[in-house]
């Protein structure tokens, strides 16, 4: 069966919930995943997978609950849906790293929450829902710049629980180098 390479963006990790990136590669790979691959501690992992993205998803869930007590969302996306998060980008010329965030939504926002935070935005902020004919597998994505700091931006502040369904954001330095990571994995295979 053909194997697909799968990014997979873990919900929440930091702070007090982490999931050891040596330990997940190495539960990973004991599972069956192969090139089972991580990058920093904030919950970005990748993996090949002969399975279906439901299975593998509820493979990973099954290992991180288990293993790590983690219970919390997981968002698996293959190597060419990440490749359409780059290049549906609204914002090229501001790709500023850690100004710019891809946000996976497990669902499609609604209007009034999506208005409800774009009027939070203040001095050249911005918030942009990519049309629903423009889903990437089972997700939604948004981006959000925030050029003067996603800590400090009031839409950023607000955004988790107003846009009102699960998510996933990753700053732009994050987007591409996960980019890179699947490239390689993908180049691999060849």
């Amino acid at each position: 069966m053909e194997e697909t390479v799968f990014l997979l963006l873990f919900r929440g990790v930091g702070g007090p919930v982490q999931l050891p990136v040596a330990e997940l590669r190495a539960a990973l790979t004991k599972a069956g995943f192969k090139q089972a691959t991580t990058y920093i501690n904030s919950g970005n992992a990748l993996v090949r997978s002969s399975l279906s993205r439901e299975e593998t998803l509820a493979k990973v869930a099954e290992i991180c609950r288990k293993k790590f007590n983690y219970e919390r969302p997981i968002f698996a996306v293959t190597a060419s849906e990440w490749a359409s998060v780059i290049a549906h980008d609204p914002f090229p010329t501001k790709a500023e790293g850690k100004h710019v965030h891809a946000v996976l939504l497990a669902g499609v926002p609604k209007p009034e929450a999506v208005q409800a935070l774009q009027a939070l935005a203040v001095d050249g902020e911005s918030l942009e829902v990519l049309k629903s004919g423009k889903r990437l597998g089972p997700y939604q994505v948004c981006y959000i710049h925030t050029p003067h700091g996603f800590g400090t931006s009031k839409l950023a502040e607000k955004f988790d629980k107003g846009i009102g369904v699960v998510n996933t954001a990753r700053n732009w330095n994050t987007v591409l180098k996960m980019q890179e990571l699947a490239a390689g994995m993908e180049a691999s295979r060849e």
